[in-house]
């Protein structure tokens, strides 16, 4: 197929591989860390740890926006359509992840929530235009990616008078929760792990262009390399890095130029900025608390925000104390090191958010490397296990 063979070819794998080797030095080693999970499912898919050298460190970031929604987010949506009566509309992968009181949103499905999956807002919409009797509320996530579909929806909802429509917005920004993993005292006191790069998200950095990781790049002195969501991609992403750490740069270079431009699509971005604002603070799993690293929606379109018309207050929602999600979503376990991974938590039944999309850590290195790396556990450690994780 046209421009995606290309990409995923073995044999130019290797080459890229063997050329990371060669210039990677032996004395020193190299943590590079992809912040977006396409990059991680992308790594986990097509064997790309394989090819590098053992010095060569790709640590998975907290790029998968269900893993970094917060339990709390996911207890607002589900009230909604338990307790108000609301038709819940979202994403496939958000209905999976735990939420309080061992539910989610499928699992208050099944409890008689009117929840539905939809591939969009404008899905959304169409259910409010068929059931006028009803509020219909779309619970919105991701980062920049998907804001711009949102925006445009509550715009046109606007000029349409379609009265009971509204979002649940949870929308948030990828540069802020990068400068956080940087400088937060908060994520030290947590524990990370130094950082001597990052593989710019793909999707994102088509909407919001190359410029905003320039302050990464001459503030923290820490190169970003932009990447596709191909193989190939990434490997040349992690080479360039290695050249640029090896030379003592520290620039924001673009591999993905085929797709990002240093200004990015700026009608996309002058519709979000019609329609949201930037938020003081917004809950990140994992992170804590993330200064100016979320959207809400402006006063001009209140009438469509779901959270000023249910008066909904949120109350933050301490993970479960058996999963390690927060210290994988920063980098500083691997999903192995969690005790559950693989045998209590699994696609089919996860306990963790980093185990829902096909995009998280745990989901990634679940589906693609369980056979090598999953240690053999007792029978009497796994029936443990399973006690902490039940709440």
């Amino acid at each position: 197929m046209k421009y995606i063979d290309e990409f995923r070819d073995g044999d130019l794998a290797r080459q890229i591989g063997a050329r990371i080797a060669a210039e990677a030095h032996p004395g020193r080693s190299y943590s590079f860390m992809e912040f977006c999970g396409g990059h991680t499912h992308a790594i986990s898919r097509y064997g790309v740890l394989e090819l590098l050298p053992p010095n060569v460190r790709m640590i998975h970031g907290p790029g998968c926006p269900v893993c970094v929604l917060p339990i709390g987010r996911i207890d607002l949506a589900i009230r909604l359509a338990l307790e108000r009566g609301a038709i819940v509309c979202t994403y496939g992968d958000t209905m999976r992840v735990p939420a309080s009181d061992s539910l989610s949103l499928i699992k208050a499905k099944a409890r008689g929530g009117d929840i539905r999956m939809v591939y969009s807002a404008a899905d959304a919409m169409a259910l409010a235009r068929t059931n006028p009797q009803r509020e219909v509320v779309f619970f919105a996530i991701g980062f920049e990616t998907t804001t711009p579909p949102t925006a445009l929806a509550i715009r046109d909802a606007a000029r349409e008078g379609l009265a009971n429509f509204s979002v649940l917005c949870c929308h948030v920004l990828t540069p802020s929760a990068i400068t956080h993993i940087l400088e937060s005292p908060e994520v030290r006191q947590l524990g990370t792990v130094p950082i001597d790069g990052f593989i710019g998200p793909a999707h994102v950095s088509i909407v919001i262009g190359s410029a905003p990781y320039d302050h990464f790049a001459e503030e923290y002195r820490k190169p970003v390399v932009i990447a596709g969501f191909e193989p190939l991609d990434v490997m040349q992403a992690i080479l360039m890095l290695v050249r640029q750490v090896n030379e003592g740069r520290a620039h924001v270079e673009n591999e993905f130029t085929r797709a990002v431009t240093p200004e990015g699509n700026l009608k996309a971005q002058a519709l979000v900025s019609e329609v949201f604002e930037l938020r003081p603070s917004f809950e990140w799993r994992g992170l804590g608390e993330v200064p100016y690293s979320a959207l809400k929606i402006r006063e001009a379109f209140a009438t469509f925000d779901a959270e000023r018309r249910f008066d909904l207050n949120y109350t933050p929602v301490a993970d479960n104390k058996a999963c390690e999600c927060g210290a994988i979503l920063r980098g500083v376990k691997k999903p192995t090191d969690c005790k559950i991974f693989g045998t209590v938590c699994t696609p089919e039944n996860p306990v963790g958010s980093c185990m829902v999309s096909s995009e998280g850590a745990c989901a990634a290195h679940y589906t693609y490397g369980r056979f090598r790396d999953i240690p053999i556990v007792p029978v009497t450690a796994t029936a443990a296990a399973i006690e902490e994780a039940t709440p």
